[in-house]
């Protein structure tokens, strides 16, 4: 099969613009700890939050992984990073505007885990 890279991404040339749209979602996206963040910051919004709290806020998550996916999704608009020249520096963060628009995805993501959680459950019990 034939492939493009197109912004550094190798993707089959023969791929749809919504095939296109859902890979470039998922790269942007995609792994264990995005979706968890702006869930978070969703939660606060209009809020700065601090690095320490953020991670205290999302169990399980590394200093530096939060950090590389805080970075990520910074380059990606969708939080904004604030430095505040204190000893030590304060670092916080807050979601965009354009970043509130993934709150519906994470609402329906909670949603369908929920009842996907249940539908487990209950096939374990029969």
């Amino acid at each position: 099969m034939a492939r493009i890279i197109e912004n550094g991404v190798e993707r089959p040339a023969t791929c749809s613009e919504e095939l296109v749209a859902m890979l470039d979602s998922l790269e942007l996206l995609g792994g264990k700890w995005k979706l968890m963040i702006l869930r978070y910051l969703s939660n606060r919004t209009g809020q700065q939050i601090h690095f320490k709290k953020l991670q205290r806020g999302i169990e399980g998550i590394s200093a530096k992984m939060l950090s590389k996916e805080l970075k990520e999704l910074e380059v990606n608009l969708l939080v904004t990073r604030t430095v505040q020249d204190t000893k030590p520096i304060t670092v916080n963060y807050a979601v965009t505007e354009y970043g509130i628009s993934v709150f519906p995805l994470t609402e329906i993501l909670v949603s369908w885990g929920l009842i996907h959680r249940e539908k487990i459950k209950s096939s374990m019990e029969k």
